[in-house]
């Protein structure tokens, strides 16, 4: 620990010495937990390599079952892979840091960092919102799922989601990019964040903040007031089902989403509230909330839809038992 705080204040000398555009910042990882680190990267490590092993079985499932090409588990594929694109932006870093107190990092690195993480939790959002519009048309409007959710209308869907998260969040980089960082050059978080960047500079970042803001509600927020009606809707048509078999049979089908949108969406919104209006909340609370943020719904949602879809959970065990017949 003195080892560390002592290099920390070598930067901030030699960083003090410079100029308003730090080369690299310093990640401190998790505030008052600095100790605890090397414990904290067990689970943390472990959840990553469940993540990994996970959303890459289940691409592998869906891909290589054409009866699994339906729209609910292309758009599980798309989420999937905004899942480990997140976790592999944010993931080996914390684990260097927590590992070999490696947190220097290149300000080019920090900005990629920052807009991986936002773009990809930005589409992560859109496909669950996806995923919330196939369950409504399946229940709500049965005969014309397949007419209105073709395969074009799906990669249309998919396409427009990517497309919102790369034009909504590409000037995030620019906006701090362009900041001077005259306070100091430690981050007090585990990975790079919009938020945790502009708390350093020395300017006014008020426009910023605003942007942010908007961003958030026209992606997390709109989708999740879309999700909400939409399972408004759903559970109205499934209340007027005649009998009770069809109404479990239909909210059924709905279990997994609803999963998804609860692990998603808790510490989402958590660590969002927390950032910009919960100062009472101790660092390593709102820290360690973030990272879960990133390291929990990429290894859950495999989990969820693996055990609780029986199309994927049959598909999956008949490769697993193939691959140990040929070994």
């Amino acid at each position: 620990m003195k080892k560390k705080l002592k290099h920390l204040s070598l930067v901030m000398s030699a960083y003090n010495r410079t100029n308003i555009h730090p080369s690299t910042f310093i990640l401190i990882g998790i505030p008052g937990l600095e100790d605890a680190h090397i414990w904290i990267s067990i689970p943390f490590c472990m959840v990553y390599i469940l993540a990994l092993l996970g959303n890459c079985s289940l691409l592998f499932t869906i891909k290589t079952d054409p009866s699994l090409h339906q729209p609910m588990y292309l758009f599980l594929c798309m989420l999937a892979v905004a899942d480990l694109v997140v976790c592999t932006t944010a993931v080996p870093k914390i684990l260097s840091l927590f590992w070999f107190h490696d947190g220097e990092i290149g300000f080019e690195a920090c900005l990629t960092q920052v807009f991986l993480i936002h773009s990809c939790s930005t589409m992560e959002s859109g496909f669950i919102l996806a995923m919330a519009f196939d369950r409504y048309v399946a229940i709500c409007n049965p005969l014309r799922h397949s007419t209105i959710l073709t395969r074009t209308v799906t990669g249309e869907l998919g396409l427009g989601i990517v497309l919102r998260g790369l034009a909504l969040l590409t000037p995030h980089p620019f906006l701090l990019c362009w900041l001077p960082y005259c306070k100091t050059n430690i981050i007090s978080h585990a990975y790079c964040e919009f938020m945790a960047l502009i708390k350093l500079a020395c300017a006014e970042t008020r426009i910023r903040r605003v942007y942010s803001l908007i961003v958030a509600f026209l992606t997390g927020g709109v989708d999740f007031i879309l999700i909400i009606c939409s399972y408004v809707l759903i559970l109205r048509t499934v209340f007027h089902l005649p009998s009770k078999d069809a109404r479990l049979k239909s909210l059924g089908t709905c279990g997994s989403h609803v999963c998804v949108i609860l692990v998603f969406y808790t510490p989402a919104f958590f660590s969002f509230l927390t950032h910009r209006f919960g100062h009472q909340v101790a660092p390593c609370v709102h820290i360690l909330v973030a990272n879960i943020y990133l390291l929990v719904p990429p290894m859950v949602n495999p989990i969820i839809y693996g055990v609780k879809t029986k199309k994927i959970r049959d598909r999956f065990l008949k490769l697993f038992r193939s691959l140990e017949a040929h070994n």
